[in-house]
Order: C-alpha cells, then sequence, then structure tokens
C-alpha cells in the first residue's frame, strides 16, 4: 500500500504463500480498490458490482480513502476486528435479504480470516507488541532454529529450520539472525533472543531492539519457541532414524539376491537422445544406497550411434575400459535400466575385461512400471513394490534417468554453437572456427542446405552435421 508519494510499507511475514494470496483477495472484496493496471477510459464490471469506486472516471472522496486505507494497515498488521465486523453485517444482510449463496460465501471469507491466515492470540500485557522471537534447541551434531513473529500481540507466523552444524550455538545463531534479515529485508521494532547471544552487538548490527528477557509473557513465549524447536528436530531424527532402518534392510535384501556378502559401491547408467539420435549417457553412483555426486559422470556418445544398445555399449566400454586400466576404481554392483538385452551388452563388456562385478537389469512391466531384477545370469526376480529395496532401486533409477535427461537438456538449452557442435562426430575446434566464419550463427547454419555444408566440411560430416540441426 502507498500511504504516501515514494514510500512504501511491508507487511507480513505470512505462514505460506496461500495465505499472503487469501489475505490479498479479502481485501479486494472487502474494499473497493481499484483492480486495473491502468486506468480506463469508462468505469468497468468491478465499479458496478461495488468492488471499485470507479477512480478512472468518478472523483473520490479523500476522507474516504483516508479512511479505507488505515483500516486495510490496521488489518495487515493483525487487527482482524473491524474487517471481521464489515463481514458480519454483510453476511446478516445477505440473509435477511435471503441471498443465502452471498451469505455462504462472507462465511467463507470469515473461516479464511480465522483459519487460512493462521493467526493465535498470545497472552501478552501490551496487546500492540510487534517483535520476532529467536530460539534454538541442539542435539548431537543438528541445531533446530524456531522463530515467531509477533505482530499486534498476535502470532502471525511462523519459520522453523534445521541446520548440521559443528560451530557453538551462539556462534551459528547469531550469523542465522544477521543473514535472515539480510534475506529478508523485513526489520520488526524489536527482537527477542535467548540469553546465551550478545544482544548488543546484535543491536548495533541491525538496528533495532534486541534483548533477551528473564521473566514474564515473553520469557514464556521464547520458552515455547525452544519447545518447538526441539519437537521440529525429534521428528526429524526419527523420520532419520526410519531412514536409515529401511535403508539397511534394502542392502541386506539386496546381499540375498545376489548371494554375496558385499555391496556398497552401486553404478547405474542410463541414456537420453533427440529422435532416436545423438545420444547422450548418464552414471550415478551410490554407496550403501546413498548418492555420491561427486562421481557422478557424463558421456558425449558417437553421433553414429543410432540405438539405446548401441549408446550403452559404448559407455559401458569407456567406463570399464578405465577401470581396466586402473585410472578408476571398481563397483560391487552395475544396474542398467532394462532386461535381458541391456544386461547381455553389460555382461559381455564385464566378462571381455575379466572384472568380477555383479550386474541387474530394473525391467519394467506392460505399464512401464519396474516390476522385477534381472541377474547376470537372466533370471528374473519378482520385486515387492512396497519393500524398502523396490524404494531405493527406484531412487537409483530415478536419478540417472534424470541425470542423463537433464544433460541433454542442458547442451540443448545453452544455444551456443559450441555446446551443440560438440555432440557432432568429427567436428572440432578448428571446423566451429570455421563454421562460424562461414555462416556467423547457429540459425544461419540451421537454414543452410548440405551443399553448403560441404563447403566447409567433407561430405559424411556435413550429412551428420545437417541430420543433426534439421532434429534440434
Amino acid at each position: 500500500i502507498n500511504r504516501k508519494k515514494n514510500k512504501n510499507h511491508l507487511y507480513g511475514p505470512y505462514p505460506n504463500v496461500t495465505a499472503a494470496r487469501k489475505t490479498v483477495n479479502i481485501i479486494n472484496r472487502v474494499y473497493p480498490l481499484r483492480k486495473c493496471d491502468k486506468l480506463k477510459k469508462e468505469v468497468c464490471l468491478y465499479y458496478h458490482i461495488g468492488e471499485c469506486l470507479g477512480y478512472c472516471e468518478k472523483k473520490i472522496d479523500s476522507k474516504q480513502l483516508e479512511d479505507m486505507c488505515n483500516e486495510i494497515v490496521s488489518f495487515l498488521n493483525g487487527n482482524s476486528d473491524v474487517i471481521k465486523t464489515k463481514l458480519l453485517k454483510q453476511m446478516e444482510k445477505a440473509s435477511h435479504d435471503m441471498n443465502y449463496e452471498r451469505a455462504l460465501e462472507i462465511r467463507e471469507m470469515l473461516n479464511d480470516i480465522d483459519i487460512t491466515l493462521a493467526k493465535q492470540k498470545i497472552s501478552l500485557k501490551n496487546t500492540k507488541s510487534n517483535f520476532d522471537v529467536f530460539n534454538c534447541y541442539r542435539h548431537n551434531n543438528y541445531l533446530s532454529i524456531e522463530v515467531f513473529f509477533i505482530r499486534e500481540g498476535i502470532l502471525f507466523g511462523r519459520h522453523s529450520n534445521i541446520l548440521t552444524v559443528v560451530d557453538g550455538d551462539e556462534e551459528v545463531l547469531t550469523e542465522y539472525i544477521v543473514k535472515f534479515y539480510e534475506k529478508n529485508n523485513i526489520m520488526p521494532r524489536e527482537i527477542v533472543v535467548p540469553a546465551i547471544l550478545n544482544c548488543q552487538l546484535l543491536s548495533d548490527y541491525l538496528k533495532v531492539n534486541v534483548h533477551s528477557p528473564s521473566r514474564g509473557d515473553i520469557k514464556k513465549l521464547l520458552d515455547l519457541a525452544s519447545e518447538n524447536a526441539k519437537i521440529k528436530l525429534e521428528e526429524k531424527e526419527e523420520t532419520l532414524s526410519n531412514s536409515e532402518k529401511a535403508r539397511l534392510s534394502a542392502i541386506e535384501d539386496l546381499k540375498k539376491i545376489l548371494k554375496t556378502d558385499h555391496v556398497s559401491r552401486i553404478e547405474a547408467f542410463d541414456n537420453s537422445h533427440l529422435f532416436g539420435t545423438f545420444y547422450v549417457g548418464g552414471m550415478v553412483v551410490f554407496d550403501d544406497f546413498l548418492p555420491n555426486k561427486n562421481l557422478y559422470r557424463k558421456f558425449k556418445i558417437d553421433a553414429n550411434v543410432k540405438d539405446d544398445l548401441g549408446a550403452m555399449r559404448e559407455v559401458l566400454y569407456r567406463r570399464y575400459y578405465r577401470v581396466l586400466m586402473g585410472e578408476e576404481e571398481k563397483c560391487d554392483l552395475i544396474v542398467v535400466d532394462g532386461g535381458e538385452n541391456q544386461v547381455n551388452v553389460c555382461r559381455s563388456i564385464i566378462n571381455d575385461f575379466k572384472l568380477d562385478i555383479k550386474i541387474i537389469g530394473l525391467k519394467k512391466d506392460d505399464k512401464h512400471r519396474t516390476s522385477s531384477l534381472i541377474d547376470e545370469n537372466l533370471h528374473e526376480i519378482p520385486l515387492d513394490r512396497h519393500s524398502n529395496l523396490f524404494i531405493f532401486l527406484s531412487k537409483i533409477q530415478e536419478e540417472v534417468h534424470n541425470y542423463a535427461i537433464n544433460y541433454h537438456r542442458q547442451i540443448k538449452s545453452k544455444g551456443t554453437l559450441s555446446s551443440l557442435l560438440d555432440m557432432v562426430d568429427g567436428i572440432g575446434e578448428i571446423r566451429k572456427k570455421e563454421l562460424l566464419r562461414k555462416f556467423g550463427s547457429l540459425k544461419k547454419m540451421k537454414e543452410a542446405s548440405l551443399e553448403e555444408l560441404e563447403q566447409v566440411l567433407n561430405k559424411d560430416i556435413a550429412h551428420n552435421l545437417y541430420n543433426y540441426l534439421k532434429n534440434l
């Protein structure tokens, strides 16, 4: 709301985006504000239904505008009484006029105020209090932080976060508060923090009053924030604990299926292509079902490769040749996305290199859902869709699929001559420069005929480039 020329006011924060949008909607429905971005030459439908004062055509009383502005500001600051009184009167009138649909609509708006905006009364002596409350709770290497936003003595919203930390609580929480206001840029009148923090230091830096109460209602509110932080952390730790149990269970199930005592490092592969040509490959690595993203790999595949099996054969050969040469570490299990054919391709390469690595394929049913494993002996092993092993293998399958697709998208989205021409076999740095000198841009190159491309490239490479550009 622009109350004075060149001076805007920020209100909030709100519990979520939905609450903020519904707040704007309520204000627009209750008050006849201007709805259009640019003033029209004549009044529109909003004027005729009473939701606009006709700012484009009518002369508006300044006192009416000032009163309306003050009521809206009061509402945004947490005082909903004025708007609720207006809505109750409108609902009673609608009901008296037997306009029950309108009465129900207003009833829903009142519910939005009470529920969607998520305001909770706080027992504070000063009902006009406006401040933020920060507190935390630590267990092991986790620090849970809870923030309360108090406006007009009302808990107007809250924010929580859990950090993995090695430093002391005081240092971490102080840095968190400073960065919080640098990012949000909405400063309260005062900030309440636990006694472990240096209030004067924060106050000098943030230019607001920062204090730590030792008793009273605000101290109880501070303690409540700490208790909430503890509950949030305990919930997270319980979730982590359950996830850890599920992960260990999946590892044991996989060992039984593979009849081995050790399965730790898993490498999974998938390909992505453009209209059946110009393949790229992706490899993801998981250690004990935990992603090791530092070891993920991308593969550009020869432009002459025209099918999934050919693409997979090239990627697997390149990957495990490096393992054979001792350049990279050997994994315990290879996961390919497919059935017998994919497993056969992988098995032939691993056998040729005489590497002792287990292999499985993830086979899909007729509805394109993963349903079973194919082991290196081509035995099909059904998977229980509710088992921990199925869940973790599905995560790996989804991860490598997205990784390969995103790599292809990155190459296309860059839109640069260099990144796109890297996909065409036979084009190196010198030929890229010659093409750029000849055509000037990718657009001109795509518009060129095969004969024009052959003026720069030999016939085979020109043919590859021509087909590639037509498919972009």
